[in-house]
């Protein structure tokens, strides 16, 4: 059953649960937007562990892939720090709403948001985003349009956020990530990749 292959069910049922799973967490109020973040990408790996990514995945964390995913997580901070200084000449609203993504962390620990980035969220995304539904798509669709539906995908969750800046941030670090992952066929790079990214432009050298 685990590692089946693309089955459209499985895909678009796991799909369906991203976007009920990403509309609880940004759009609904209750815990902490990191405790929620934090169960719903764990939630999503486990639908993608169930399915066989880890066995379908280069995943050694040898040195090769700890220098490429370095690289690259250094690679997407001046990236963005560059769309930063960008948008925020030429959009009005662009400050005001990189401002609101931060605010989403008020109350919680730096070092919580950090470690919790570093092991569980970016690990969980990428088990799940690029791992399981962009291998799948790939299956079916081929290569880049596999790569395009599973960008359109993850950028399309993050519109519950409500916030521009924050959707064009989901394209542009989902195809990104797409598109080391398809290039290196080895997820653990991407995994670190991500979530070196994330703890250190969330916790260690914020863009507000």
């Amino acid at each position: 059953m685990n590692g089946a292959g693309y089955r459209p069910g499985v895909v678009w049922s796991a799909v369906a649960l991203a976007a009920v799973l990403w509309f609880v967490t940004f759009s609904l109020g209750g815990p902490s937007f990191w405790i929620k973040i934090g169960v719903s990408t764990a939630i999503l790996a486990a639908v993608a562990v169930r399915e066989g990514t880890i066995r379908a995945n280069a995943l050694s964390f040898d040195r090769k892939a700890v220098i490429q995913g370095l690289l690259a997580a250094a690679g997407l901070y001046l990236v963005f720090w560059a769309g930063k200084e960008a948008s925020t000449l030429v959009l009005p609203f662009a400050s005001g709403q990189i401002g609101a993504i931060y605010d989403k962390g008020q109350g919680f620990p730096t070092v919580a948001i950090f470690f919790l980035l570093l092991f569980v969220t970016g690990p969980c995304e990428e088990l799940f985003w690029r791992g399981f539904l962009q291998r799948r798509l790939m299956e079916r669709y081929g290569r880049w349009g596999g790569f395009l539906l599973c960008t359109l995908v993850y950028a399309g969750v993050h519109v519950f956020s409500f916030n521009f800046m924050l959707i064009g941030a989901a394209a542009v670090a989902g195809a990104f990530w797409g598109l080391l992952y398809m290039k290196l066929a080895r997820l653990d790079s991407v995994i670190i990749s991500h979530s070196l990214w994330s703890a250190v432009i969330f916790a260690v050298a914020p863009m507000s």
